[in-house]
């Protein structure tokens, strides 16, 4: 990939499915759809809720999370008081569930979040949280199901486990030919350029931690197997 297409600023990488409905990489969707039909085997219905995102996307995300319009959440999904918190824990508090724009593995069309669409009870809002893929959740066969399956079909989970970046987010995986190349490939100094050029809310914070960010919210992640 190139930069533009490392960074969202580009989809010109990515196809649109309509069955599951969602945008993936090209080089990733024969595994994903082989992945959904062996799901679909056992009566789980694997579907997309977040594939492809934008660099204008997460920018829209994570401004709203800013200002307040969207929730914030602690590192166990309860929310924070927005007016509360300072502009540095804000920052802290929004790389924990979303990253910056640029660097997020959405951008790459390699990583999407997943759900069991046929375990959803009539009238509940999923939330895309832990508690409901844990033991006792709506998601626990999907969750056994991935654990058991996803590498065969090339998928792994960068956030099963809290490292101190991202907090952990079970639906998430991620396409491992795709997603490790694009790893590294994306410089420091290609997310610096493109931040710098952006209207991201709180820029001075995020480029001032941006090596920190950097190394702890892109690098540290669970690795497969």
């Amino acid at each position: 990939m190139n930069d533009l297409e490392l960074t969202g600023r580009a989809r010109s990488h990515v196809v649109e499915l309509q069955d599951p409905r969602c945008a993936l990489h090209y080089e990733a969707i024969a595994s994903f759809l082989a992945m959904r039909d062996a799901a679909a085997a056992e009566g789980i219905q694997l579907a997309a809720r977040s594939s492809f995102r934008d660099f204008d996307t997460q920018l829209t995300i994570w401004n709203r999370k800013w200002s307040g319009e969207r929730p914030i959440l602690d590192r166990q999904g309860q929310v924070l008081p927005r007016e509360k918190l300072s502009d540095a824990e804000t920052v802290e508090a929004i790389l924990a569930w979303s990253a910056i724009p640029g660097g997020s593995r959405h951008h790459w069309g390699s990583d999407v979040d997943v759900i069991d669409a046929a375990a959803v009870p009539e009238g509940y809002a999923v939330q895309l949280v832990p508690a409901e893929y844990a033991p006792d959740g709506i998601f626990a066969r999907l969750n056994a199901w991935l654990d058991a399956n996803a590498q065969f079909y090339g998928f792994f989970r960068p956030y099963r486990t809290d490292r101190g970046g991202v907090s952990p987010e079970p639906w998430h995986l991620s396409y491992l030919p795709v997603s490790g190349p694009a790893l590294e490939s994306l410089s420091l100094s290609t997310l610096r350029q493109v931040l710098e050029a952006s209207s991201i809310a709180g820029k001075p914070h995020v480029l001032a931690r941006l090596p920190e960010i950097y190394t702890r919210f892109l690098l540290a992640i669970d690795g497969p197997g």
